[in-house]
């Protein structure tokens, strides 16, 4: 059975997607612990991060390390945290969570509510600086 990042980047479930590319799917996480709080997800439906092949893997870091860089300079934070958990979906994936303390990353905290339009904005401001930072992503 697909997992729901599976059904997300088949376009089963809607998304705030980020950036697409032949590897890996970005989108704005749902149940946010900050504004902006992005999920980068390998294509290929893998469990656990570390069996990922190492050409997924580092390019994963790769988008993360990109896409990180554009929310830092859209975003009101001090840095972007990123934490890989991989216990909530069985489908490896790592977290981009702009931060300005480190309890910001405490997964119990309650969520960040955010309207439709909001995500919107969001995600359009992540794409957009992530495209002027580097245009290959076009």
């Amino acid at each position: 059975m697909a997992s729901i990042f599976t059904k997300i980047i088949e376009g089963e479930i809607p998304s705030y997607k980020i950036i697409e590319d032949e590897l890996c799917y970005a989108f704005l996480d749902i149940n946010p612990l900050s504004e902006g709080h992005t999920l980068v997800v390998p294509k290929k439906e893998v469990d656990y991060i570390f069996d990922l092949d190492d050409e997924i893997y580092h390019h994963l870091l790769e988008v993360s390390k990109k896409i990180s860089r554009a929310m830092d300079s859209v975003l009101d934070c001090d840095r972007i945290a990123l934490s890989v958990v991989g216990l909530e979906v069985p489908h490896a994936h790592v977290h981009l969570i702009p931060i300005r303390e480190i309890g910001d990353i405490n997964f119990s905290k309650a969520r960040v509510a955010m309207s439709d339009s909001k995500f919107q904005v969001v995600a359009k401001n992540i794409t957009e600086a992530l495209i002027r930072l580097y245009p290959d992503f076009a």
